[in-house]
């Protein structure tokens, strides 16, 4: 992989990342046109640069991290139900991130409910974080483990878990970002200790890719979360789900037509 190639996968990664349409989906249409080999740094690079865009949260709602306790402790109780799936089922994800036909299925089924997502659970009753149960954050930590499903997309599983339980569009989304933050960073630290245990190191060419991607990413982040916020009070979700369908419908195409697709 070299700068021009982290570059564009780092843009990608930004813009998709708090997005409901799957990072992993548009990485690997990106990664198979530009032809990028699947390695260990590769996979552990598609990883690492979530830390940039994790920053572009904190940064974001600097003031929501140092509001009170029982915000970490909301955020604690959403992450458990991943962390616990996440080592349980660690080699059946391994096995579906494997498939890119399940992230074109999962893109494809995903764009649908997103489609008439707006109209199911279009009265809402939390519209202020503070509002958030202990319960209700567990809730959407179980539908965060739906996205260990590649191409189902972690911000699309949370917010859409987060509006069955009555929140807002925003305050779902706002939520789904916060719970990014610990979700993320253990799943880099996990890929960091994994790469390091397979007995990989990492070269100053591709330290320096990483310090690119994570500057690039956090950047990208802070424009796309804004965007985002803004764009979904306005008009839902509607525009993501055409969109997820037709990235659904490239990969299946690509696919069937006898392109090789490789996960990354």
């Amino acid at each position: 992989m070299n700068s021009f190639e982290a570059i564009i996968l780092a843009i990608i990664e930004g813009l998709t990342e708090f997005l409901p349409v799957s990072s992993t989906g548009h990485m690997i249409i990106a990664s198979s046109f530009m032809g990028i080999a699947s390695d260990p740094f590769v996979k552990l690079f598609t990883i690492a640069i979530q830390l940039g865009a994790i920053l572009s949260v904190v940064v974001l709602y600097f003031k929501r991290f140092f509001k009170s306790i029982n915000f970490y402790i909301k955020l604690l109780v959403a992450f458990i139900p991943a962390a616990v799936f996440g080592l349980l089922l660690s080699k059946k994800i391994d096995e579906l991130l494997e498939s890119p036909m399940a992230v074109g299925i999962s893109l494809l089924v995903g764009g649908v409910i997103l489609l008439f997502v707006d109209k199911w659970f279009n009265n809402p009753t939390v519209n202020e974080e503070e509002d958030i149960s202990y319960l209700t954050a567990l809730k959407i930590g179980f539908f965060q483990c739906i996205a260990m499903i590649p191409g189902v997309s972690r911000s699309g599983a949370t917010i859409v878990g987060g509006m069955t339980q009555k929140l807002s569009r925003k305050v779902a989304a706002e939520f789904s970002f916060f719970l990014a933050v610990p979700t993320m960073f253990a799943a880099t630290a996990k890929k960091l200790y994994d790469f390091y245990k397979e007995g990989h190191t990492i070269t100053p060419e591709q330290t320096n890719l990483l310090i690119i991607g994570n500057v690039i990413a956090f950047v990208v982040a802070l424009l796309a979360i804004k965007s985002f916020i803004g764009y979904l009070n306005k008009h839902g979700f509607k525009m993501f789900g055409w969109y997820r369908i037709i990235a659904g419908l490239v990969i299946i195409i690509l696919l069937l037509t006898g392109h090789s697709m490789q996960i990354i």
